[in-house]
């Protein structure tokens, strides 16, 4: 009994000191240096990040709105050349009404409709046949010609308020420069062939040339 005593508080010796350094361990944390290293890094990560989304979000915004205003110009003329008629498409300030209105400011979309009366505005009597909006951040800009109305005969030709074949653009634009390209132009020329170009307009956004 005499020689067991002394061999068991040598044995728990070495267990109390490793507890105690697990216990140390468990409660350590990060030292004010350690702390300021990954506050500095974060903000470096931040600095470079943010204006990299900000830039593919603005671009994806352009990118689909003049996706869709192309989709909607090509859709105009194949519905002219079908219905033997006058398909037109107009911007407007309240493009997602039950009864929308051809407008040239405070342009949130357009509308595409068939032109009974051979008006260029839709109402009574005309047939809507698509409607799309753009995000608040976009401006939606009108070349002189066509002036917010491009519309499209029965042989799928647009064009102008002096009869001849149109040559104009509408301009999808964010005032930025994230990205630099910050406006896409378009295009209807010849009257009836719709492209689509980007430009850099200094984060300006600017009413189009007839021919840009």
């Amino acid at each position: 009994m005499g020689m067991t005593e002394p061999g068991v508080a040598r044995l728990a010796l070495p267990r109390v000191a490793k507890a105690g350094a697990a216990a140390r361990r468990a409660h350590a944390g990060f030292t004010m240096i350690e702390l300021m290293v990954v506050v500095v890094v974060l903000a470096v990560l931040l600095t470079v990040a943010v204006p990299s989304f900000e830039a593919a979000m603005n671009g994806n915004r352009l990118a689909g709105a003049s996706n869709e205003l192309m989709a909607s110009l090509q859709t105009a003329r194949m519905e002219a050349v079908k219905r033997n008629g006058r398909v037109a498409l107009c911007l407007s300030a309240n493009a997602n009404d039950a009864a929308p209105t051809c407008a040239n400011a405070g342009v949130d979309g357009w509308i595409v409709f068939v032109d009974a009366d051979k008006d260029d505005s839709f109402g009574a009597g005309d047939t809507l046949l698509r409607s799309s909006t753009v995000s608040p951040s976009v401006q939606v800009l009108s070349s002189a010609t066509p002036n917010g109305v491009v519309s499209f005969r029965s042989d799928g030709f647009a064009y102008s308020s002096a009869n001849a074949l149109l040559n104009g653009a509408i301009d999808a634009c964010i005032p930025t420069r994230r990205p630099p390209e910050n406006v896409r132009h378009v295009i209807i020329a010849a009257g009836s062939r719709v492209s689509i170009a980007s430009a850099d307009a200094a984060a300006a956004c600017d009413v189009p040339d007839d021919e840009p």
